[in-house]
């Protein structure tokens, strides 16, 4: 074999080894037009090498920004430096559909690239060429981790009856709301909210019902507050409702307002209708309270102070 078949070999295996190889592979000159179009390419575009061939690259594919790509290529251009895009960043360049079937789920296939420079034999760059990696089974697997791990969070920090907030996470953001009060000093109040004579419901209906009513309860709650509130379980029949950035004023309307919606409300269980009501304690913080575990106490005695007069009732700390 004489030397130059020997080259013309080892030319057509490198040819078919770029062309069959699992990664795309793109080369484009100097104005953007595509050059070299390999198998990889040609399978998840659809597209022939011959009908790409001296075309645009941007007039083929709209979903690929072009200021973006200009900058990010040119840089590559000028410094002669490789330069890489991680699916973090952009899901994806060319955006081509998911075949995998491990990874089903995802819509399209997770991309990372590669930008090189090819120089010329003068040692100016001349080509760009663009490696495109599918990494859907790493992304997918990586966002349902994160997804899990979102949901895990969630769970640790609810409670798993009200769907409220367990007593944990709520004083976890009772301490941090009593530290920004005392920096910005702006109103804040507590409400303590109890069930009335639940002990009397689990009596009579059995537990049941009584987790029936919790959750009416509950559902009430999430339907009262606003988004910048945390309402949680404190324990038992017992609820806590922090109001950031509220007066005692307004606190004590937004809990005689849930007491009447209570008041009016029928919790349905089977052939059971049950009615029942809340007893509330406001308490707004101010100097005299020390510790985020004195505001609870302060609410807790204005939330005893319903139940000693009568039940149904809200009561203001201090007294209104």
């Amino acid at each position: 074999m004489s030397l130059e078949t020997s080259q013309l070999n080892e030319l057509h295996w490198l040819m078919e080894m770029l062309h069959n190889i699992d990664v795309g592979l793109v080369v484009l000159d100097r104005e953007y037009n595509i050059q070299i179009w390999n198998g990889f390419m040609e399978n998840h575009s659809g597209l022939l090498p011959r009908e790409v061939k001296d075309k645009n690259l941007f007039s083929l594919f709209d979903e690929i920004p072009e200021d973006w790509f200009r900058r990010k290529a040119e840089s590559v251009f000028l410094l002669k430096n490789k330069a890489f895009t991680i699916w973090e960043q952009r899901s994806y360049l060319f955006k081509f559909q998911n075949y995998r079937p491990i990874t089903g789920t995802a819509d399209h296939m997770y991309q990372n690239s590669t930008f090189i420079p090819l120089m010329a034999v003068n040692g100016e760059v001349s080509h760009l060429c663009l490696i495109i990696y599918d990494v859907t089974d790493n992304a997918t697997h990586k966002l349902e981790l994160e997804k899990a791990n979102k949901e895990l969070a969630l769970l640790s920090q609810t409670d798993g009856l009200t769907k409220l907030f367990n007593r944990m996470h709520w004083e976890r953001c009772l301490r941090a709301e009593f530290k920004r009060w005392t920096r910005s000093k702006n109103p804040s109040c507590l409400v303590m909210i109890d069930i009335d004579h639940f002990k009397k419901i689990n009596d009579e209906y059995g537990h049941v019902v009584g987790d029936e009513t919790i959750r009416h309860i509950s559902a009430l709650i999430r339907e009262q507050v606003r988004e910048t509130d945390v309402s949680g379980r404190y324990g038992g029949e017992e609820f806590a409702i922090l109001l950031s950035d509220t007066t005692l004023d307004n606190a004590h309307v937004f809990a005689e307002r849930l007491r009447q919606t209570v008041e009016a409300s029928v919790v349905k269980y089977n052939d059971i209708d049950l009615k029942y009501t809340i007893s509330a304690g406001v308490s707004e913080i101010n100097e005299a309270i020390s510790t985020y575990e004195a505001w609870i106490e302060c609410a807790d005695s204005a939330l005893y102070r319903s139940k000693e007069g009568g039940r149904n009732r809200v009561t203001t700390f201090p007294n209104q």
